[in-house]
């Protein structure tokens, strides 16, 4: 299991999900349990590095505009949820999070609960445990300060501020 690999299993079941988080989550369980247990494992370390990498000060930056706050656990909901739209959504939101402005929303689906959970389901199905996480201690990049984060992301201000 390659990051392409790993992308395609992603995408797959976000393009037949029909937009349902509950499907989508459904479809990934069901591709990593039907991948060996090396490639299963492979497939969560990929996910943890993603999560890792978009956890950063500006995307919980443009995740605290959209939603009005955004605590950590939140914040984990929306990196799963971001990982579920597939690869170019991933790199366009990290290099540019108020881009985020550009995409349609349903606010449920962008801070659902869940897709972490369908990957230690489908990994714990073949790997008969679950993937171990260590998450790193702090986000990467510039902290912002809540009284100003707002003027930090113009286009999400303007769409949810």
């Amino acid at each position: 299991m390659d990051e392409d690999g790993f992308w395609k299993i992603v995408q797959r079941a976000h393009d037949s999900s029909g937009g349902d988080m509950d499907q989508k989550c459904d479809a990934l369980r069901q591709q990593i349990a039907a991948l060996s247990k090396d490639e299963a494992l492979e497939f969560a370390r990929l996910f943890n590095e993603k999560m890792d990498q978009a956890y950063d000060w500006p995307l919980w930056g443009a995740a605290y505009v959209i939603n009005g706050g955004c605590s950590d656990d939140t914040f984990s909901d929306f990196r799963a949820a971001l990982i579920s739209r597939g690869r170019q959504a991933f790199k366009r939101a990290l290099s540019d999070p108020d881009s985020l402005a550009d995409d349609g929303f349903d606010e449920l689906d962008w801070f659902y609960e869940g897709y972490q959970y369908a990957v230690t389901d489908g990994v714990e199905a073949v790997a008969g445990n679950p993937p171990q996480r260590i998450a790193p201690a702090q986000p990467s990049g510039t902290e912002w300060q809540e009284d100003e984060v707002y003027d930090l992301y113009p286009k999400l201000s303007a769409k949810f501020g």
